[in-house]
């Protein structure tokens, strides 16, 4: 359920991923202190985009409590993948090459905290997807959540979904088990 309203962004441009991290000691002696470097270097132009256009769309507080959000992001199709007559019919439906999505929302998410919402630790329902288009960049849509219901579970409505799409998450309106049953072999 949600609580409030719902913020949507959309920012334009190549998205980028939030590299692995690494850690370098740096000094002598009691000078010494720890440096964090990112992986992508391009990845600060693509945080700053996002935070600008966040800060363009978005002019509220950030926001307090556990919170949804969607990400979807469109990517660039290669050049291989279009002919003469348009698109090939051996271009991939979907990109399954790098950056992989989770390195895509961790860049975001860092860009949107301290705007969007206070602290990473508030995203406790997270969704993310990754196709080819031409309007290329991401659409951030978050909303607050209720505490739990009396229910016990909360309901994450439609966050991401859209109907016909490949790779949504299912609703089919049945209580999922407690436990999910172990595979057997055929």
């Amino acid at each position: 359920m949600t609580l409030g309203r719902v913020v949507k962004v959309e920012v334009r441009g190549v998205p980028k991923p939030a590299g692995s991290k690494r850690v370098f000691m740096v000094g002598k002696g009691r000078k010494r202190r720890p440096v964090v470097t990112d992986d992508c270097a391009k990845g600060q132009d693509w945080r700053a985009t996002v935070q600008h256009e966040i800060t363009r769309q978005y002019a509220g507080e950030p926001l307090a409590g556990p919170v949804a959000v969607c990400f979807d992001f469109t990517m660039p199709r290669p050049a291989g993948h279009l002919g003469r007559r348009g698109l090939r019919p051996s271009a991939p439906a979907y990109p399954t090459v790098k950056p992989d999505v989770t390195k895509l929302i961790r860049a975001v998410e860092d860009a949107a905290t301290g705007l969007l919402w206070r602290d990473d630790s508030q995203v406790t329902t997270q969704v993310g997807t990754k196709q080819y288009g031409a309007r290329v960049g991401v659409v951030i849509t978050c909303r607050p959540l209720e505490a739990l219901e009396e229910g016990g579970s909360h309901a994450s409505g439609n966050m991401g979904r859209q109907a016909g799409r490949v790779g949504a998450a299912r609703d089919t309106g049945a209580e999922e088990p407690a436990q999910a049953p172990q595979a057997r072999r055929v």
